[in-house]
């Protein structure tokens, strides 16, 4: 079984600000990949989505990639 990514590195919080984290949980169109793709818990799953969505609100990552 794959280890979650987060519990695996110690990052307690997701933050929208690690653009460099979040682009990983991202295909190359700039959607999130799911949960069973990334190998991540549910639980992380969606404070990752929400971190995404903060950070392409505030114009850190692209809504779609070009």
């Amino acid at each position: 079984m794959k280890q979650d990514y987060f519990s695996a590195n110690n990052i307690k919080h997701i933050d929208y600000k690690d653009v460099d984290i979040l682009k990983k949980f991202l295909n190359p169109n700039g959607k999130i990949m799911n949960h069973k793709r990334t190998g991540v818990t549910s639980k992380n799953q969606r404070s990752l989505a929400l971190a995404v969505k903060n950070a392409r609100f505030l114009g850190l990552l692209p809504f779609v990639a070009k």
